[in-house]
């Protein structure tokens, strides 16, 4: 049997969860089932809130334009949030976007905005930022709605990581020729929590190099002979990081 059902559509609520309960679905949800969907009656949507696991209701329409979901079972167990922090230089809205659903689908259990030298912008809206999160989520199967983190400058956010987590920096100029033994030789045998750092698009300046260099626990990372944008260097490092000490294993 598949691990997941993505023959039914999957909702985000804020609800509780629980066998027989009948949740009300806002005007967006119930457009998106009812009317590009075209589900009807009966019909099973899967639902998750990021607490509850994720359970399987029936559609219970109300009329031409309203419907409400009547919760029947439990289908997966909520799993524990993955402990990979993912820290980022906000970019601009749609790479922004992109970076951030690639983050979440990737295994990021917290996305954390990260203002350096030369980040582009100053302002994020961390609203947006969740919204990308939940669709993500609903997606890709998905139950852990990852944490959204307020902005922090970037030596505000290195001292808030523990130091027994491992910081992944990614420094184009990082003299690394084998980034798979890099991580394994930075790591014990006991998997630590994991943090991943990228930079904006004007990489880091080099007072900012030398307070992450500085840092224990910390391994400079080189994606290799391109510069990749960041958004590009999202899905490479946290691939990269998942497969060498993460659930990728």
């Amino acid at each position: 049997m598949a691990l997941y059902d993505f023959t039914a559509p999957r909702l985000y609520v804020e609800a509780d969860l629980a066998e027989g309960r009948v949740l009300p679905l806002e005007r967006a949800q119930a457009n998106y089932l009812l009317t590009v969907l075209r589900k009807t009656e009966g019909e099973p949507v899967l639902l998750f809130n990021g607490r509850d696991g994720e359970w399987r209701a029936d559609l219970v329409p109300n009329g031409r334009k309203s419907a409400d979901l009547k919760l029947v079972t439990q289908t997966r167990p909520q799993p524990a949030p993955p402990d990979l922090h993912y820290l980022f230089a906000p970019l601009k809205t749609g790479r922004l976007d992109y970076m951030a659903q690639k983050a979440v689908e990737m295994g990021a259990g917290t996305l954390r905005p990260v203002f350096t030298r030369f980040t582009q912008g100053e302002r994020i809206k961390l609203d947006r930022l969740r919204a990308n999160a939940i669709e993500a989520a609903e997606q890709c199967g998905i139950l852990a709605i990852p944490a959204v983190a307020e902005p922090e400058r970037l030596p505000a956010a290195l001292d808030a990581l523990e130091p027994e987590r491992l910081l992944v920096f990614c420094d184009e100029d990082a003299p690394v020729a084998d980034p798979v033994a890099a991580l394994r030789g930075a790591a014990s045998d006991k998997t630590p929590p994991l943090a991943v750092l990228v930079g904006p698009e004007g990489g880091f300046h080099e007072e900012e190099r030398a307070l992450i260099a500085a840092r224990p626990n910390t391994v400079a990372l080189s994606l290799g002979p391109r510069i990749l944008r960041a958004d590009t260097a999202a899905v490479a490092v946290m691939a990269l990081v998942q497969a060498v000490l993460g659930d990728g294993r």
